[in-house]
């Protein structure tokens, strides 16, 4: 399903048990199809469905095949509820950590910044400006059920998204490799014990200029090795995981 189809339709599908399962624990689905082997693997799975009172639907591997975008599917694909919520009130419960992704066209690495988000404790992601849309196969497929856990947030106006992050109380901090300050100068000031939106770019591109300058500072992972950079999962996950210590 493309993301037009998503949108007319409020649906996507989620597929693979660990999102499935995700899915049903936050009661996004409508419904369930799955094929006689995976149903044998993932009894939890129908149990949970049916005490949900979603309808399962029991199909071939062809037609589970044809609902897949993976190379060995799954045989389990659930039809859910989009996710995503306008930005004011994923923000509105006051998180105190929160990612937000501007111009990440990869869904694969916009999905693992969720997943990344979400196991350091982040409150929201924000899918910001022309970001891949977190309904995507891939983008869900990636994050490993964890777009089901933690909330998300989308607006195509970068401006709005950080006006509303600096209404809710949060500091922008900008990841960028080129920037003058690195992290270990920020955390020995003492600065990341302050509710933090960190602001994420294209692993391809970084953040443009205009970017930089609307946020409160721009920070740098340093690097001690030989390596030019490190990817954007990565930067994203030594970030999260350095604020999350901070504030707890």
């Amino acid at each position: 399903m493309r993301r037009a189809g998503r949108e007319k339709a409020g649906r996507f599908l989620a597929e693979g048990a660990q999102a499935v399962r995700s899915a049903l624990g936050h009661g996004v689905v409508h419904e369930l199809f799955v094929t006689a082997a995976a149903a044998s693997r993932n009894e939890d799975l129908l149990e949970a469905a049916s005490s949900a009172g979603v309808t399962v639907s029991f199909v071939t591997e062809k037609a589970a095949a044809g609902l897949s975008e993976t190379v060995t599917p799954q045989g389990v694909v659930a039809v859910c509820s989009l996710v995503d919520r306008p930005v004011e009130a994923v923000l509105s419960g006051g998180p105190s950590l929160v990612a937000v992704l501007v111009g990440v066209s990869d869904p694969g690495n916009a999905g693992t910044v969720t997943r990344v988000a979400d196991a350091a404790g982040a409150g929201a992601v924000l899918f910001a400006g022309e970001t891949v849309d977190p309904h995507n196969g891939k983008c869900v497929r990636a994050s490993t059920g964890s777009v089901f856990h933690v909330p998300v947030g989308r607006s195509r106006d970068v401006s709005a998204v950080f006006a509303a992050c600096r209404a809710a109380g949060l500091r922008l901090v900008a990841a960028d490799g080129y920037a003058e300050r690195d992290l270990d100068a920020v955390i020995d000031a003492g600065e990341l014990g302050a509710p933090t939106a960190w602001v994420f770019g294209s692993e391809a591109h970084g953040l443009d200029a205009s970017v930089l300058d609307a946020v409160d500072d721009v920070v740098k992972v340093p690097l001690y090795g030989a390596a030019e950079s490190l990817n954007l999962a990565t930067a994203a996950a030594v970030c999260l995981y350095a604020s999350a210590r901070a504030l707890r």
